[in-house]
């Protein structure tokens, strides 16, 4: 569904991502894990056409159709939807505008709004709240919520998990796996590594730019060696 490869992406003259590549498959989970600072959102970012970054080299390619140079709006459009870092929702907006922004609250088919408050019931309840008035977790839901408004096949997920309490990481978890279920490809960004290797099916590990190593979640998860050499973990 999904190919990158052989992607070289530039913050001015600073040379972050070096030849990375990797995919997604349909209705799969794909972690993208690393260190702080290795190029994983820089690489969401290049798939998804926002810049910066500036994408120099490599392919970028969705159902066999090449996407660098496309709009990050007719990205959107053909599919791809993105829960960026930071949620970035509007603090006056309240749930229901967030939602009905990208879809009218009296759309019938594919995701709607009324879908969107049956999947995510704390939401219905906080319809009429704004984006400052909302947890972090009920932010998080937002966020991903807003993105399913454009009934997309592939999500883009960038570190959702980040400042959330564990038993909202759990919940996140549980979404995660729903809309997998539902179909959905995702790709993963999470500093947080067992959540993420809990929920994936296949994890890439990205060091200065580059994928290092690729293997089945569950094999990166029995594995200390391989975490402690490229995760740091002890």
């Amino acid at each position: 569904m999904l190919e990158v490869a052989d992607l070289h992406s530039y913050y001015g003259d600073a040379h972050v991502l070096h030849g990375a590549s990797l995919e997604v498959k349909t209705g799969e989970v794909v972690a993208l894990l690393g260190r702080n600072g290795m190029g994983k959102t820089t690489l969401i970012r290049s798939i998804m056409g926002l810049t910066p970054p500036d994408v120099r080299e490599g392919s970028v390619r969705w159902k066999g159709q090449e996407l660098r140079g496309v709009p990050s709006h007719e990205i959107a459009k053909r599919g791809i939807a993105i829960v960026p870092q930071g949620r970035r929702l509007f603090p006056s907006l309240t749930v229901t505008e967030h939602l009905t922004v990208l879809k009218k609250a009296s759309a019938t088919h594919g995701w709607t709004v009324a879908k969107a408050f049956e999947f995510f019931p704390r939401l219905a309840e906080r319809r009429n709240n704004r984006g400052n008035q909302l947890s972090g977790g009920e932010r998080q839901m937002l966020a991903v919520a807003r993105a399913l408004m454009i009934d997309p096949e592939l999500i883009l997920m960038d570190e959702p998990s980040e400042g959330l309490a564990p038993v909202m990481v759990q919940h996140l978890e549980g979404i995660i796996l729903q809309l997998k279920q539902a179909g959905l490809g995702i790709l993963l960004v999470e500093q947080n590594l067992y959540s993420a290797l809990a929920v994936a099916d296949r994890a890439y590990i990205l060091e200065t730019g580059r994928v290092v190593h690729q293997a089945l979640a569950s094999d990166i998860a029995e594995d200390p060696s391989t975490l402690t050499k490229f995760l740091g973990v002890h």
